[in-house]
């Protein structure tokens, strides 16, 4: 059998809105602008970056589009510490009980009580790729990189979806330790 590869997409320190916190932060009825289309169909890196605010200190981060029903802040643990704020790892869009923070724009200033999260590492995976690779959403997997600093990565969620792209997902840290870059692969070993 063929290895399992899949392409890597790091995941820097971002955020996604409601469509109610853009017209706060940006003005009422904006419309965010896109900035680089990314490889997740439909999703784009915007022009716009707000300041994420918290107890400790603030980073300023690229907002991502579309707009969501509910506004959320993707950081790194790193990132963590330097908000202030300790988030929970995982899967986007699980934002229950995660710590919250202050996004400032240039219009205005929204809180938002909870939504900060370090997003746990997971595989994008269009349907066909699932089935060649013989996984079904919300699998979990082990995925290895050799390299110099060889790595294998446990508990990756698999999403399996007709309208995803194949790409495994993991934060700037995680992928930094492991000496990862846009475009390496990595190979699913379990």
């Amino acid at each position: 059998m063929s290895k399992k590869l899949v392409p890597v997409g790091l995941s820097n320190r971002h955020c996604h809105l409601s469509q109610a916190d853009i017209d706060v932060l940006f003005g009422e009825g904006y419309e965010l602008t896109n900035f680089k289309d990314l490889k997740q169909p439909g999703q784009y890196a915007c022009e716009e970056k707000v300041q994420v605010v918290g107890p400790k200190g603030a980073l300023t981060m690229r907002v991502l589009g579309p707009a969501r029903n509910q506004s959320q802040v993707e950081v790194s643990l790193t990132d963590g510490f330097v908000l202030g704020v300790q988030p929970p790892v995982r899967q986007s869009g699980d934002l229950a009980g995660s710590p919250g923070c202050k996004l400032v724009g240039p219009k205005g200033e929204v809180e938002i009580s909870e939504g900060v999260i370090a997003a746990s590492r997971h595989i994008h995976m269009h349907t066909t790729d699932g089935e060649r690779f013989n996984v079904k959403d919300k699998d979990v997997v082990s995925v290895e990189f050799g390299g110099e600093r060889g790595v294998v990565f446990h508990n990756v969620l698999c999403r399996v979806n007709a309208a995803f792209a194949l790409e495994f997902h993991v934060d700037i840290d995680e992928g930094n330790a492991a000496g990862l870059k846009n475009g390496d692969e990595v190979e699913i070993i379990s």
